[in-house]
């Protein structure tokens, strides 16, 4: 099957920076739109930002100028560069993606999140 593993979660302190990895691997023929979704305690879950196959990118008005989606597609890796972190931005971040299978199923897959604390 396909699966997506996420890390580099953990705590930094406000100011601080992150980077979030997101590894696809299983049966994948293409790997089309990726991004990153949050969700804080008692929040529902926001999108962070997307990424296009092409490399185009959106973000949310909270993480603008401070996050920077990117992903390498040879190594089938997404990555969220977060800067100048703040209490808020505390969250489980997943990773998410619309992939192809080998065998020319279209899945969306979801990986199980990494805990992003931001604290002093």
């Amino acid at each position: 099957q396909v699966q997506l593993v996420e890390s580099g979660g953990g705590l930094v302190q406000p100011g601080g920076s992150l980077r979030l990895s997101c590894v696809a691997s299983g049966s994948i023929f293409s790997i089309n739109d990726m991004g990153w979704y949050r969700q804080a305690p008692g929040k529902e879950r926001e999108l962070v930002a997307t990424i296009t196959s092409g490399g185009s990118t959106n973000y949310a008005d909270s993480v603008k100028g401070r996050f920077t989606i990117s992903r390498d597609n040879a190594k089938k890796t997404l990555y969220l560069q977060m800067n100048s972190l703040k209490p808020e931005d505390t969250a489980v971040y997943y990773c998410y993606s619309y992939i192809q299978t080998i065998q020319g199923r279209h899945l969306e897959v979801w990986g199980q999140g990494t805990l992003v604390t931001v604290s002093s």
